[in-house]
């Protein structure tokens, strides 16, 4: 059975490119704290947007869908999913809001694996959640003709409760010995998860929650604010890939855990960088809130929607996003592009 040595593995891995990501999100870290404690009521607002992209992307990736009217809701828990999908949905909506309150005493055990398992699928009428997997199953891939073939074989159904026995301990005991920075340690255990493959099902969105657990349970707690989900969804691409990159050679214990672990930290770089703009953003004293659409506007490489205006100022209303809109463009300030909802705007850098 695959033995996971974290405390020789992990000194493999401090390439000049991992050592950058690392030292720029502890100093992102450093920051965080400052603006929580500066603007909580305000931050607030992003808990919310970002609870509802977390739920929306991580069930994206799994292909799980409803309305964006829908989604919100359910979000809000002002209605009952109606379908299998918004039952999914309804689930992993209530699995993040636990890990958001209560990670602190949540600690990365297989009991605790399978009650968060077991309330991803509580909505269901049938009982799937909270159990392994009770036959083998298989990671395929299917390519533009349609045809399928095997990527990935994961561990036994038999072996699994050891696998995943043996996973957390090692997790803790390396944890415990502070020799290992977590954001090494996390996106190697998460690589780990996947390749033991648990569950018949939910095995990609229960990645992305403990995900989240760990690093909240580490102090970084980035992804309350800014959905980390969504930014693997933008970038699912390279996320298979590197996953399958990663995941080669696995059962022979000579998988190189670098590619996933680099994709995982710039990301969660990505995460921070997108929350110290936001929160600069929302904390510009002296601009009045048209003049912060303005400056966003200008400040944005490319193209913005109104949706991300609403998004990352979310203390300005949609009727002064659109009004101000509407005034920068007939001043020539800012350009606007297409029509009805894939209508983008940019600066207009010829304006004087």
């Amino acid at each position: 059975m695959r033995q996971f040595n974290y405390q020789e593995k992990w000194k493999k891995l401090l390439t000049p490119e991992i050592v950058a990501y690392l030292t720029q999100i502890h100093e992102f870290k450093g920051e965080q704290t400052l603006f929580i404690e500066a603007k909580a009521d305000t931050l607030t607002q992003l808990v919310e947007i970002a609870k509802i992209q977390s739920t929306e992307a991580s069930n994206k990736i799994e292909g799980i869908y409803t309305s964006d009217e829908r989604l919100r809701a359910l979000v809000k828990d002002t209605t009952r999913p109606k379908t299998r999908n918004e039952r999914e949905i309804a689930g992993y909506r209530d699995v993040l809001s636990t890990i958001h309150e209560s990670h602190d005493y949540i600690p990365p055990k297989p009991s605790i694996i399978l009650q968060l398992h077991r309330d991803l699928y509580k909505f269901e009428g049938y009982d799937i959640g909270g159990k392994y997997k009770n036959a083998d199953n298989i990671i395929e891939e299917e390519d533009a003709d349609g045809n399928k073939s095997v990527r990935f074989r994961p561990v036994a159904a038999w072996e699994t409760p050891t696998a995943i026995e043996n996973l957390c301990l090692a997790f803790e005991e390396t944890l415990g010995t502070e020799q290992i920075d977590p954001l090494i340690l996390i996106p190697m255990f998460i690589l780990d998860f996947l390749c033991i493959h648990p569950f018949k099902d939910g095995n990609g969105r229960m990645s992305r929650l403990l995900t989240l657990l760990l690093l909240y349970r580490a102090g970084y707690i980035v992804g309350k604010y800014i959905s980390i989900e969504k930014l693997i969804e933008n970038t699912k691409d390279l996320y298979y890939e590197c996953l399958q990159e990663s995941s080669q050679f696995w059962h022979e214990e000579e998988n190189d855990y670098e590619p996933f672990v680099k994709y995982m930290l710039s990301v969660i770089t990505a995460a921070y960088r997108e929350f110290s703009a936001r929160v600069k953003l929302l904390t510009t004293e002296g601009l009045s809130k048209p003049e912060r659409v303005r400056e966003l506007i200008k400040n944005t490489m490319g193209t913005i929607t109104k949706t991300e205006i609403l998004e990352k100022c979310p203390d300005i209303s949609q009727i002064t996003v659109q009004r101000t809109l509407a005034e920068l463009v007939a001043s020539g300030e800012i350009i606007k592009i297409g029509g009805g909802r894939y209508t983008r705007y940019s600066w207009n850098n010829e304006y004087r």
